[in-house]
C-alpha cells in the first residue's frame, strides 16, 4: 500500500498561508495522508462534479433528480466499494477495508458538492452498519458483493408513530406455522435510500416476545413484491422513504440479529453513523466560505470595499475561527475513533460531540457568512443557498442536539474530576488500516466509567496564547461550580436547565482536542488565539444564560456573573488572521 506521509512527516504551516490551508480546495486538492490510489478517486468525483459545472448542480437539486450519474461514477471509480467494505469481507484486497480517515475525506468532500451526494453514502453506512456487526457471514458476503457492483444500502429504523423509538417499534415479525423464518409485517418512515436499496437493515421485533429478547434486525429487498414502496417525505433531491412491508418473507438467512444484540446493533450503528455528520457540515460550510468571501471582496458600497468595513471583517474572521476549530476538533476526532476499543471508549465522549457541537457550529459559519452576503445568498445561482438550507438538517438528523446533550453529561463527572493521569491521548492515525473495532463494540453501557486524560495538558503547551491561558481559568471555574453550587436533585432532572450545563461543558473537550490537532499540524498561534477568543465569548455567553434560568440558585448566579469575561484584544492578532481569511477571496469559484 502506498501512502505520502506518516504522522511524524507533517509540517507546520506556513506563515500567511490563505486560511491557513484548513479550508478545502478542489482546483488544489489534496490529502497525503491517503493511499495513491484513493487520492485518485477522489480527485476523479472532484472532475466529474467540475465538469458537470455548477448550473447542472443546482438545475438537478431544484428539479429533484435521483443522482443516478453520481453513483454510476462512484461505482465506476469503487469508491462505496473499496471505502466501505471491512477487510473481513474484502476477500484479501488491501484496498478494501474501513478506514475512518477516508472516509471522513469522502463525507468532506462530498458536502463540499451537496448534501443530496453525501446523504445517499451516508445512509448506505447506517445501513451496512447491522449487517456488518452481524454473525450471519453470507449476509456480509452478500453486502460485499452489492458494494461491488455499486449498490447502495438503507437502514430501516425509524417509524412514522414513534420515530426513533426503538422500544415502540411497530414493525412485527410472525413466526410461520409450521416453518423456519418469519412474515414481517409494518412500515417505515424516514428511511434515505429505500427507493433503490440493495439490502435494507430493518428493526423490529418478534410478536409474542416481550422486552429486548424478542428485537430483530433483518434483511430486506427493496425490490421484492412485498415490499411496498410508499413515496418519498421530503422535498429533495434525497430519496427519504416511506415503505410498508406485506407480510414480508423473512428467511433464516435474512436474519442479521435476535434479541438483546438488535438493539446493540441499531445504537453502535447510530454511532458509526453520525460521525461523519460533522465532517459534512464543514464540507457544505467550506464551499459556502469560498463564495461568500470572493463576493464581499469583490463589492464596493459607499466607496469602500465591503471587506473593509469593520463589522465585516470581525463576522468573516469569527466565520473563518469557528470553521478552522470544527475542522481542527473533527479530525482530532478520528484518531479517538480509530484507536478505540474495549478498553479505550472515549471516542463515546467525542463521537456525540463531532455530530451535535461540530454541526450547530456550521449554523453559525452560515449565519456569519449570511449577515455579510444577504440577499445574495438567496439567489439561484449561488451555491450560498443550498448551503443556508441543508446545513440546518445536520444538528437535526441522527440524535437531536438534545438526545446527543443527555449522552455527552454522562461523561461530564468522569472527564472533569476523575482523569487518569497515566493515561495519554492517542496518536495521530494517518496511516490507512482497517477499523474493525467499530463493529464489535458490544453493548453500550458503563459510561460513566470511562476515563481520560487529563484536558489540561493538551491546552498547558499554548499557556504562553493570552486567550487559551484565559479558557484555562473559565474551565477551571466551572469545576468549581459544579463542586461548590452543583445542580440540585430537581435540576438533574431538568433538560432546559442541563442543556445550559452542557454546553460549558462541552467547550472543554472541544477546547481540548482543538489544542491536540494544533499541535499535531503546526497551527500558527495567532489563529488558535483568535479560536479561543470566540470560544471564551461563546463560555460567557452560556454562562449568562444559565443566569437567567428560572431554576438557579443565587450561588449559580454569582457564579455565572464571575464568568462574564471578555477575551483578551489584540489588534495585531485579529488583523493577522483576518489578511489569511481575505486571501481566500478568489481563490476558488466552481465552474458556472
Amino acid at each position: 500500500m502506498e501512502t505520502s506521509v506518516s504522522a511524524s512527516e507533517a509540517k507546520p504551516i506556513a506563515p500567511g498561508t490563505p486560511g491557513d490551508g484548513l479550508i478545502l480546495d478542489p482546483a488544489n486538492y489534496s490529502a497525503p495522508h491517503l493511499e495513491a490510489a484513493d487520492q485518485s478517486r477522489l480527485k476523479a468525483m472532484i472532475e466529474w462534479f467540475e465538469a458537470r459545472g455548477k448550473k447542472t448542480l443546482k438545475d438537478d437539486d431544484r428539479g429533484h433528480r435521483w443522482y443516478s450519474g453520481y453513483l454510476e461514477m462512484q461505482a465506476e471509480q469503487g469508491i462505496f466499494a473499496n471505502f466501505l467494505t471491512p477487510a473481513r469481507e474484502g476477500g484479501g484486497d488491501p484496498g478494501k477495508r474501513w478506514d475512518t480517515q477516508r472516509i471522513c475525506a469522502f463525507n468532506e468532500l462530498s458536502a463540499f458538492y451537496g448534501l443530496a451526494y453525501w446523504y445517499t453514502w451516508q445512509v448506505s453506512i447506517l445501513g451496512l452498519g447491522p449487517i456488518f456487526q452481524s454473525e450471519n457471514e453470507a449476509a456480509r458476503r452478500r453486502a460485499a458483493e452489492l458494494l461491488s457492483n455499486g449498490s447502495i444500502f438503507a437502514f430501516g429504523l425509524s417509524e412514522r408513530e414513534h420515530g426513533a423509538d426503538i422500544y415502540s417499534t411497530d414493525m412485527v415479525l410472525t413466526p410461520r406455522d409450521g416453518a423456519e423464518g418469519y412474515t414481517a409485517s409494518g412500515g417505515k418512515y424516514y428511511i434515505g435510500n429505500g427507493n433503490e436499496a440493495g439490502m435494507v437493515s430493518v428493526f423490529g421485533r418478534v410478536e409474542g416476545i416481550e422486552g429486548p429478547e424478542g428485537y430483530a434486525f433483518f434483511a430486506a429487498d427493496s425490490k421484492h413484491p412485498d415490499y411496498e414502496l410508499i413515496r418519498n417525505v421530503v422535498n429533495s433531491q434525497s430519496y427519504v422513504s416511506q415503505f410498508r412491508l406485506n407480510q414480508y418473507p423473512v428467511e433464516p438467512a435474512d436474519l442479521l440479529h435476535a434479541g438483546p444484540s438488535a438493539f446493540d446493533a441499531a445504537l453502535n450503528t447510530v454511532n458509526i453513523g453520525k460521525f461523519n455528520l460533522g465532517f459534512a457540515s464543514i464540507g457544505i460550510c467550506e464551499h459556502a466560505f469560498w463564495e461568500a468571501i470572493t463576493h464581499a471582496d469583490s463589492r464596493v458600497l459607499y466607496g469602500m470595499k465591503v471587506t473593509d468595513f469593520p463589522h465585516v471583517r470581525q463576522a468573516f474572521t469569527d466565520a473563518f475561527a469557528r470553521l478552522a476549530a470544527m475542522k481542527l476538533f473533527a479530525d482530532r476526532s478520528i484518531d479517538y475513533m480509530r484507536t478505540a476499543s474495549l478498553e479505550d471508549r472515549r471516542y463515546l465522549l467525542f463521537n456525540p460531540l463531532t455530530k451535535m457541537k461540530v454541526t450547530t457550529e456550521g449554523e453559525r459559519v452560515i449565519d456569519l457568512l449570511w449577515d455579510v452576503i444577504a440577499a445574495k445568498g438567496f439567489e439561484r445561482d449561488m451555491w450560498f443557498e443550498m448551503a443556508a438550507r441543508d446545513i440546518r438538517a445536520l444538528p437535526k438528523l441522527e440524535g437531536t442536539v438534545h438526545v446527543n446533550m443527555a449522552l455527552v453529561l454522562k461523561f461530564m463527572g468522569s472527564y472533569l474530576f476523575n482523569a487518569d493521569p497515566e493515561l495519554d491521548p492517542p496518536p495521530r492515525t494517518l496511516e490507512p488500516g482497517d477499523d474493525e473495532f467499530l463493529f464489535r463494540q458490544g453493548p453500550a453501557r458503563g459510561l460513566g466509567k470511562i476515563r481520560f486524560s487529563p484536558w489540561r495538558d493538551a491546552l498547558e503547551p499554548f499557556a504562553g496564547v493570552a486567550n487559551v491561558a484565559r479558557f484555562v481559568e473559565l474551565a477551571e471555574s466551572f469545576k468549581t461550580l459544579l463542586v461548590e453550587a452543583a445542580p440540585d436533585e430537581a435540576q438533574q432532572k431538568d433538560l432546559d436547565y442541563l442543556l445550559t450545563l452542557g454546553e460549558l461543558f462541552t467547550l472543554i473537550p472541544y477546547g481540548q482536542l482543538i489544542c491536540e490537532q494544533a499541535a499535531h499540524i503546526g497551527l500558527p498561534l495567532d489563529t488558535l488565539d483568535q479560536i479561543f477568543d470566540v470560544l471564551i465569548r461563546d463560555f460567557s455567553a452560556y454562562a449568562a444564560e444559565l443566569h437567567g434560568k428560572t431554576s438557579a440558585t443565587e450561588a449559580q448566579q454569582a457564579w455565572a456573573r464571575s464568568a462574564l469575561t471578555k477575551p483578551v484584544a489584540d489588534g495585531a492578532r485579529f488583523d493577522s488572521v483576518w489578511e489569511k481569511t481575505r486571501a481566500l477571496a478568489g481563490g476558488y469559484e466552481m465552474r458556472p
